[in-house]
């Protein structure tokens, strides 16, 4: 099909991605958007810059009356959201939003939206240990703002963003990580202000749904990443991404033994966007369910990727890190099981890791160097 793109960034690396969600979204997930308004909270952050991407490039043809975001900010305002809205002023509205502390409705334009995409929340292990009570809050406390304000008005769908976190650091026997495995989670730690946060606000989605009929779609997110991620998240890609891109060496703080698989972001997208358009009352896990490897084959990917694309002379070299809790309830494996999505959502990601971390890298270079 031709391309769509309007995005804020001239990469084609942004411009492709966009195609390939719009391209495996199937007629029945595009149908949900004719003629909605689309709230998304958290659109600051690493997934925000993909939806309000996507939505900034097909908007004409899905149908899309308007994009609220709202954001608080509070780990910063990235340079991207300011050009797409200025760009795309039509349809994107933006407004600095505390849900913790203010009103629902208090966002101008919020009785007219039908479709909630929430995702504000502190994600990277780093910030939500620097604003644990901010993220709990966030995540507990603004969602049952949200779930109030819309119980006895027409929604099309609400996308909550759980976490693969839920499932905490999970037995052998149970990875890959079924949807209806309970978790093995620890509910006083670093870790636990993210961890029961979705744990609790899954419970929310339910009940909610159960009384109410909202139409809930909950999200479980696998370790994803590309562009859209700040140099400064903290998580292993981003990380590795900042060091290879200014010729330092990559920083490992573990034995590099803890394996994950790692979605690319257009993958995710895609798989959460069939999840917002599905019909029931479902959770999700969304990410890739191959190529399990170890964080120290993630960085020799970086490495070895860069080394061809710019020449990069750095190295791959371990050291603890200066956050005394950093590997504090750290899963040792992390694969999900997406059986449940591949069936019921028809949702098959397809890009390897290495592709993946190509594609990233490329985005960097494209934008000279600066992530966003």
């Amino acid at each position: 099909m031709k391309n769509m793109v309007n995005t804020d960034h001239k990469s084609r690396i942004v411009n492709s991605d966009m195609n390939y969600i719009f391209n495996n979204l199937l007629d029945e997930d595009k149908k949900i958007f004719k003629d909605s308004t689309i709230l998304i909270s958290g659109c600051a952050g690493f997934l925000g810059y993909y939806f309000l991407n996507f939505f900034a490039s097909f908007y004409e043809i899905l149908n899309i009356k308007r994009i609220i975001g709202i954001d608080n900010f509070m780990v910063g305002k990235p340079s991207w959201l300011s050009r797409l809205t200025d760009m795309n002023k039509e349809i994107i509205k933006l407004s600095t939003f505390d849900i913790i502390k203010e009103g629902i409705n208090k966002i101008k334009g919020i009785e007219d939206a039908d479709i909630i995409i929430h995702m504000a929340s502190i994600a990277s292990p780093t910030f939500y240990r620097k604003y644990p009570i901010e993220t709990a809050d966030a995540n507990v406390l603004g969602l049952r703002k949200l779930l109030d304000f819309f119980k006895e008005k027409e929604l099309k769908s609400l996308l909550y963003f759980s976490s693969s976190e839920v499932y905490g650091d999970p037995f052998p026997e149970f990875i890959p990580t079924r949807e209806d495995y309970g978790g093995n989670v620890f509910t006083m730690g670093p870790r636990a202000c993210y961890d029961e946060a979705k744990r609790f606000s899954e419970t929310l989605c339910y009940l909610f749904n159960k009384k109410y009929h909202l139409p809930i779609a909950i999200v479980r997110p696998f370790n994803n990443y590309g562009p859209g991620m700040k140099p400064n998240d903290r998580r292993a890609p981003a990380d590795f991404a900042k060091a290879v891109m200014g010729n330092k060496d990559i920083i490992i703080h573990s034995d590099g033994s803890p394996t994950r698989t790692f979605c690319y972001v257009a993958d995710a997208l895609t798989g959460y966007i069939k999840a917002l358009a599905y019909s029931n009352f479902e959770c999700f896990n969304i990410g890739m369910d191959r190529d399990e490897i170890s964080i120290k084959e993630f960085a020799n990917i970086y490495k070895n990727t860069a080394q061809e694309m710019f020449g990069y002379s750095g190295k791959v070299i371990y050291s603890a890190s200066p956050e005394k809790e950093y590997l504090t309830h750290n899963p040792s494996r992390r694969c999900p099981d997406i059986n449940k999505a591949r069936s019921l959502l028809k949702y098959n990601p397809t890009i390897d890791v290495a592709e993946g971390v190509g594609k990233f890298l490329e985005f960097i270079n494209l934008s000279k160097g600066e992530f966003l």
